[in-house]
């Protein structure tokens, strides 16, 4: 497969993704993608149950927060966001930093959250935050990247579980995943 099809890139955020290693090709056993995170980007707090995150900087400055703690990479250094632990990532220097995000096990979750969530950018079906402006796509990206809000957040959780299933029986998961996921 060639490697520029596996590049995505998300207008709103100016950010560029390219899957290195899938779940498939792995057996399960990782998710590797190269990130280009432009300046002022990055993700809010959360967290995930069943699988770490390993942060590798390559180049830039890149800010990773595990629990109260922000750790500034630089190239070479790396951080790890253990399941269960409250994380985040964001870029405060003018400059676009590039890292690879290592996902222990594999998630085809997060690989095709990725792919809808920037398919729907570049086909201006979200909001100026990145989010999908149909809340049922919102939902249903939320749960199959298994991602979990923390703290008082959590309470939104449930609302947002129930939603992709109303998703699911919709039918727009089959609809999203057949228009945006290529691999």
């Amino acid at each position: 497969m060639e490697s520029n099809l596996r590049r995505i890139y998300n207008p709103i955020q100016k950010d560029y993704v390219t899957f290195l290693k899938t779940a498939d090709e792995t057996n399960g056993e990782c998710t590797l993608v190269e990130v280009e995170l432009a300046a002022g980007g990055g993700v809010g707090l959360h967290y995930h149950k069943t699988y770490a995150e390993k942060f590798d900087c390559i180049s830039g400055e890149l800010k990773v927060q595990l629990g109260k703690v922000v750790h500034t990479l630089n190239s070479g250094a790396t951080a790890t966001a253990q399941a269960n632990i409250n994380h985040r990532f964001f870029n405060t220097s003018k400059d676009t930093c590039t890292f690879r995000v290592e996902l222990r096990p594999a998630s085809k979750g997060f690989e095709r959250s990725l792919q809808i969530g920037y398919g729907l950018a570049r086909d201006g079906q979200t909001k100026k935050n990145g989010f999908p402006k149909d809340k049922l796509a919102l939902a249903w990206l939320f749960d199959i990247s298994e991602s979990n809000l923390p703290g008082w957040m959590s309470l939104f959780e449930g609302i947002l579980r129930r939603q992709s299933k109303k998703a699911i029986a919709k039918g727009l998961d089959k609809e999203l995943t057949e228009k945006y996921v290529q691999f």
